[in-house]
């Protein structure tokens, strides 16, 4: 996207770890700039889930949200005199994972119930 990484940053480090309702609240109320191709970016992710995995929308949580700089396109304005002077235009890819809270949950009881079994066998619990 052609934001700065350090404004997309900003933004982005306020929904890493929210809900999808909370993510949602935060980039309504935000000043920003950056937060519309974000916010188009979550309603993606969302469509995404919702189609392909079968997840409901509250069940949504945003485990993992980065923002890693892209390359710099470099252009030069014309000046005086035959001059010119380079315009630097940032560029920054942003990565949104989503996950189902209760799909994690799920994992960890499943992963935790063999050992917790073993331990029942041996009598130690």
């Amino acid at each position: 996207m052609r934001i700065s990484v350090q404004k997309a940053r900003r933004v982005v480090d306020q929904i890493r770890g929210r809900s999808y309702e909370e993510a949602l609240m935060i980039l309504d109320l935000m000043p920003y700039r950056a937060r519309f191709p974000i916010l188009k970016l979550l309603y993606s992710a969302v469509a995404n889930a919702r189609h392909n995995m079968g997840f409901h929308l509250l069940d949504l949580v945003i485990c993992k949200a980065e923002v890693n700089k892209g390359n710099t396109k470099k252009k030069l304005k014309p000046r005086a005199r035959g001059c010119s002077y380079p315009i630097k235009r940032p560029i920054c890819h942003i990565t949104i994972v989503l996950k189902n809270r209760f799909l994690n949950e799920e994992y960890e009881i499943w992963r935790r119930a063999p050992q917790n079994a073993i331990l029942l066998e041996k009598g130690l619990i």
